[in-house]
């Protein structure tokens, strides 16, 4: 499957684990995302960080908040690449994920993560090696993408700057773009 529906969740789940200082979105919502203009520096800044923090991300249980030791740990790593805080790393990949998810991995150009997702269904249905039972999950995971529709990109700049570092973002942030 493609970048563009796991961008965000995946990214939230990996980046999001203790993420304290948000507030709780109503109800069947998810979070409201902090839309911020990217530099050429923080993209860097998770490039050299992302080993590090997958690192400790990647023993964590699922949908499991860290404890007060690994949020100190990640906040560590955030501020020895750059950032001013995790949450300071969160947004700015949580504003990269947003880019990624409307990026055609073929053509990787910006197309929006409607047309991507709308790409994907096809692709799932076309796909006859697909095992029944995981065709119909992958369909419902990506019905529920298309309901949740991602927020536009506020800062247009944002898009030039993560095609321009698509390849090594998909590489570092270990999505599957095929």
């Amino acid at each position: 499957m493609s970048f563009g529906a796991l961008s965000s969740d995946q990214a939230f789940a990996q980046a999001k684990p203790g993420t304290p200082a948000q507030a709780a979105p109503p109800a069947g919502q998810p979070p409201q995302l902090k839309q911020i203009p990217l530099t050429q520096k923080q993209i860097d800044d998770v490039l050299a960080s992302q080993k590090e923090m997958d690192a400790i991300t990647d023993k964590l249980p699922d949908n499991a908040p860290p404890d007060a030791k690994v949020i100190g740990q990640l906040e560590a790593i955030a501020k020895k690449h750059g950032f001013a805080s995790y949450d300071d790393y969160n947004t700015v990949i949580d504003n990269i994920s947003l880019v990624m998810g409307g990026i055609d991995p073929q053509t990787k150009k910006y197309v929006g993560s409607e047309e991507v997702i709308k790409q994907q269904i096809a692709m799932v249905q076309a796909d006859k090696k697909m095992k029944a039972e995981d065709k119909k999950e992958a369909l419902a995971n990506l019905a529920m993408a298309q309901k949740a529709k991602s927020p536009d990109v506020q800062n247009k700049g944002n898009i030039d700057l993560v095609v321009t570092n698509y390849d090594k973002l998909s590489a570092a942030l270990g999505e599957d773009t095929n």
